[in-house]
């Protein structure tokens, strides 16, 4: 009876260090490079542009999250500072077709736009 409860209390510690361990790792993935959030006003008007802006925006080096607010135009941008500037993000922006706070889309990209996205649209 004695050497069950030693076996039992040996696999109860040896189960809480193994715990502790994978507990201190996830501590360590959590910690991270900063980043940074940018916020910029485009000229998106549906929800076509805000899938077309998140994908785009998704395969951009060091961008870790974009949400477009549609009804704001508010394309809020999580990047690493180290891996990408907001002048670039600008641009990213810019290249798939929509204006990025005061510069103008890249035209050959505007023109690739389906009607629906682009900003003359009437029913906008």
């Amino acid at each position: 009876m004695k050497s069950i409860k030693a076996l039992l209390l040996t696999l109860v510690v040896l189960f809480s260090a193994q715990l502790t361990q994978a507990q201190e790792k996830t501590k360590t993935k959590t910690k991270g490079p900063a980043t940074e959030q940018l916020q910029i006003k485009t000229s998106a008007v549906c929800d076509m542009c805000k899938a077309r802006l998140e994908k785009s925006m998704a395969y951009e080096k060091g961008v870790q999250a974009a949400v477009l607010d549609v009804p704001s135009k508010i394309l809020t941008v999580t990047y690493r500072p180290d891996k990408t500037s907001a002048e670039a993000l600008r641009t990213a922006v810019q290249s798939t077709g929509y204006d990025a706070d005061a510069q103008m889309a890249n035209d050959k990209a505007y023109e690739r736009l389906p009607d629906c996205c682009k900003k003359t649209n009437s029913t906008h």
